[in-house]
């Protein structure tokens, strides 16, 4: 199992339209909006890092009013 934390930059005015598209992924176990330099922060969880990677870039970085990523992996103890 693969865990990221996803921090997401919208373009401005595109907060909500990008959060409401982020929900629907099923992948993303939690969501939350941000103030700062980020807007959005998504908690993933995936088979493995190879899936991890392929849902961001296939289905996060895709969406339409994103305009940056920034992948923190979780890691287990």
């Amino acid at each position: 199992m693969a865990t990221g934390f996803v921090l997401i930059k919208a373009a401005p005015t595109h907060e909500h339209e990008v959060y409401n598209k982020l929900s629907k992924i099923k992948e993303i176990i939690e969501l939350h909006p941000l103030f700062g330099e980020y807007d959005i922060i998504a908690k993933i969880d995936a088979e493995d890092f190879e899936k991890l990677g392929q849902i961001i870039i296939s289905k996060i970085r895709s969406i339409e009013g994103v305009i940056d990523t920034k992948t923190l992996t979780g890691l287990k103890f």
